[in-house]
């Protein structure tokens, strides 16, 4: 389950208590789930109860109270804790990472696409700037892969103006001067050096890189030893899990926001999320190919297939080998 998915999923359980006659608000049109903050627990948290309490007129630990258990009824719920005046921390059914996985496999480079913003027509125009054109073409790749009709070069349109680069980005090549030009904010002044270009942990596009490359070299070895991706439960494997499924929520962001700056920050982050994962992959020694295996393997190929997608979307090469 993505947070997109639980956040339809609390606006039902809003809507239940509603037409219930156990809350008299006015559903919104859509809630927020994030990880939990300091004090919460479960794999998300959500203060819709905080947000209806006063149009509801109870106080927020009631409207929490009532929407848990229709929160529960939902089979990709596995508990709702209520802490603090009224947040609501639900932990996803054991079954939820599995369905995401085979989410991912099945959608391939297209996950976190929707239809978000179908039927809306965006008019873009961007200043004559490296950085701004760069900008304007990415920004325009993600309202589309949200489902809206995109008008490049429009004299109407909204002006694209980031900061501009300092120096050329081309003698870094299309992918690092792509990447330079996208990774910081747009209201941060972009660096166009060479640490774009180094193989270093300390170069975040090289993180992005070589993960999405270690993920293909796994499934190349693994289908060396006769077996592939098979998607299952995975133990400690919860960050990773999180930030995946976090992807079409941090798409939609970026396209609403116009910041593809978030889309890179968010690959970093899955990049990230992967190494604890990878050790435990292949088989060791003389041991087997196990279920186990199979699962990791299928957590890896989702996580290779978000870093490909992602880079698609910035314009830059995703490798099988680096």
């Amino acid at each position: 389950m993505t947070p997109v998915e639980l956040s339809r999923t609390v606006l039902r359980a809003v809507r239940c208590a509603v037409d219930e006659g156990e809350l008299r608000v006015a559903v919104p049109e859509r809630v927020r789930v994030a990880p939990p903050g300091p004090g919460g627990c479960g794999d998300y948290a959500t203060n819709v109860a905080l947000q209806l309490a006063r149009p509801a007129g109870r106080p927020a630990q009631h409207v929490a109270e009532v929407l848990r258990p229709r929160l529960l009824r939902d089979p990709g719920v596995g508990d709702v804790v209520i802490t603090g005046p009224g947040f609501l921390n639900i932990s996803l059914a054991d079954a939820a990472p599995v369905a995401l996985v085979r989410e991912i496999l099945r959608s391939g480079t297209s996950y976190g696409h929707g239809d978000a913003l179908k039927g809306r027509t965006v008019r873009l125009r961007a200043v004559s700037e490296a950085r701004a054109v760069v900008h304007s073409d990415v920004v325009a790749r993600v309202l589309r892969s949200q489902g809206a009709l995109v008008h490049l070069d429009d004299p109407a349109g909204v002006l694209i103006r980031p900061v501009p680069a300092p120096a050329d980005p081309a003698p870094l090549g299309p992918d690092a001067g792509r990447w330079a030009l996208l990774y910081p904010a747009p209201h941060d002044r972009p660096r166009i050096g060479g640490e774009h270009l180094v193989q270093r942990e300390s170069n975040p596009l090289f993180r992005v890189r070589y993960a999405h490359a270690r993920t293909r070299a796994l499934l190349r070895n693994a289908g060396d030893l006769g077996y592939g991706p098979e998607p299952g439960p995975v133990a400690e494997a919860r960050s990773l899990l999180r930030v995946l499924a976090d992807h079409p929520r941090v798409l939609a962001a970026a396209a609403a926001q116009h910041a593809p700056d978030r889309l890179a920050r968010h690959l970093v982050a899955v990049a990230d999320a992967l190494p604890p994962l990878l050790p435990a992959v292949l088989p060791l020694g003389e041991e087997k190919p196990s279920a186990a295996h199979r699962a990791r393997l299928a957590l890896a190929d989702a996580a290779g297939t978000v870093l490909a997608g992602g880079l698609s979307l910035l314009g830059i090469d995703a490798p099988d080998h680096l």
